[in-house]
């Protein structure tokens, strides 16, 4: 993947995650008859701008990107005229103020559910929630769990894909709780109850994947070495090899499956090797010599085939999960609510050190995210797109000052006190939490980095 592959996706879900966030605070604004003086994508120096509406809005883009606002009329901002001044924002009661800055983050967390209904009620091919065999003195092993189980229930909520299965697991691994798995065997009528702790995990983004520490890997069932595409030009073409041949046997080492012929070829390092072919009953052997190619900043050698597809085998590791209209809505709104509260409790196990700060993310690991959802198709892009939104969402109403957040903290005080707090008290607030929103980005920048170098 070249850097545009990264940077594209990235800018896209930015823009649209800012201007949906800006629309919040602008339509509420000009519903509570607040005069909006500028939306800009971006802070910074105006770089292209354009005027519209019935108040002449200047609609611009600005040179730093990563962010918004929306400038309205204020007279903390500047002198604004009389027959103007019902129009200024600091001259509405709070309850209109607290409804414009609320306005921002909710945008989010509602395109979130609007995203996540539209994947919901189209459907989509996941991987079944279906384990192969357990790693040794994992939690899955102590569970009883064996490879072929399929996971059909969490604590009570219905599993349908690999997906939902990894999602209720963090939520429950955050608290380390001891949770019952309904698990159906292979070829059983009956769901049995497994009970399995997840204490103990360690919920770091940069460390090691959490389904990994619980034991847990996707099943997959055994493909035969059945060439399926033969590329044009390529070492297996040379060698004469041709769609429908069964692998048997490489330099004399039986071939079980299509994993096993991959990990010949690959460790082959690009030398010569004797394949034993089937070819419709008739045995023959050909030698073929691997072509190293760069993947992944790694030389991996290869012979330029795919396996031959298999209905049925798809059949056993995939399914399409879809819901209903309402179903889908009602799974939308619950998962960006759960999403949203799961962010908010490892924001606070971070704050008290029991969560590592190095989840926190910043911009050059969220392009990577980007990039790579952008790649596996349309719908994981989106599902990409409704969780940074609701990240976003959540950042912007925390109490701090600068933010969404803090401006609500402001409004709240004033409705509980009934005044404004003084204007001192506020510059202080907004230069603490500048500090707060530096030290974060300065945590995000540096994981970014930490990730860079350890790869």
């Amino acid at each position: 993947m070249s850097l545009l592959d990264y940077l594209i996706p990235f800018i896209g879900a930015l823009a649209i995650l800012i201007v949906i966030h800006e629309l919040g605070h602008f339509l509420v604004a000009r519903w509570c008859g607040v005069k909006v003086l500028r939306f800009s994508l971006g802070f910074g120096k105006v770089l292209a701008s354009v005027r519209a509406g019935r108040d002449g809005t200047e609609w611009t883009i600005s040179a730093f990107p990563l962010g918004g606002y929306v400038k309205m009329l204020d007279e903390r901002e500047g002198e604004v005229a009389e027959h103007e001044l019902p129009r200024a924002f600091n001259r509405q009661p709070v309850g209109k103020r607290f409804a414009i800055v609320a306005a921002g983050p909710l945008a989010n967390l509602l395109l979130a559910v609007v995203l996540y209904w539209g994947l919901f009620s189209t459907g989509s091919e996941e991987l079944r929630p279906r384990i192969a065999a357990p790693a040794a003195a994992s939690p899955a092993m102590s569970a009883g769990l064996i490879a072929g189980d399929s996971i059909e229930l969490v604590d009570g909520d219905a599993v349908r894909s690999w997906q939902e299965l990894r999602w209720l697991l963090l939520k429950h691994a955050i608290d380390g709780e001891t949770i019952m798995l309904g698990v159906r065997s292979e070829g059983s009528q009956t769901l049995a109850e497994r009970p399995i702790s997840l204490s103990g995990l360690s919920i770091d983004e940069a460390g090691e994947d959490l389904v990994k520490q619980i034991g847990m890997a996707p099943y997959r069932p055994p493909i035969p070495a059945e060439i399926g595409r033969v590329a044009d030009d390529s070492p297996a073409a040379l060698a004469g090899i041709r769609s429908g041949d069964r692998v048997l046997a490489i330099d004399d080492r039986p071939v079980g499956d299509w994993v096993d012929l991959v990990r010949m070829v690959r460790d082959s390092e690009g030398r010569s090797l004797a394949f034993l072919l089937d070819r419709a009953g008739e045995r023959m052997l050909v030698d073929v010599v691997p072509r190293t190619e760069e993947v992944d900043g790694q030389q991996v050698a290869r012979i330029g085939v795919a396996v031959r597809d298999r209905p049925e085998l798809r059949e056993a590791m995939f399914v399409t999960v879809r819901y209903g209209a309402l179903e889908g809505l009602w799974k939308a709104v619950r998962q960006t609510w759960e999403t949203s509260v799961l962010s908010v409790s490892v924001i606070g196990k971070m704050i008290f050190g029991d969560v590592s700060w190095k989840n926190i993310s910043g911009p050059v690991t969220i392009a990577d995210y980007a990039g790579q959802s952008a790649q596996l198709g349309l719908s994981h892009y989106l599902k990409f797109l409704a969780l940074i939104s609701i990240s976003l969402g959540v950042l912007n109403l925390l109490p701090i000052p600068i933010l969404d957040g803090g401006h609500l903290l402001y409004y709240m005080i004033e409705i509980i006190k009934g005044g404004p707090i003084p204007e001192r008290i506020m510059e202080i607030g907004q230069q603490v939490g500048m500090a707060v929103l530096l030290m974060l980005m300065g945590f995000a920048f540096y994981n970014d980095i930490n990730r860079l170098i350890s790869g």
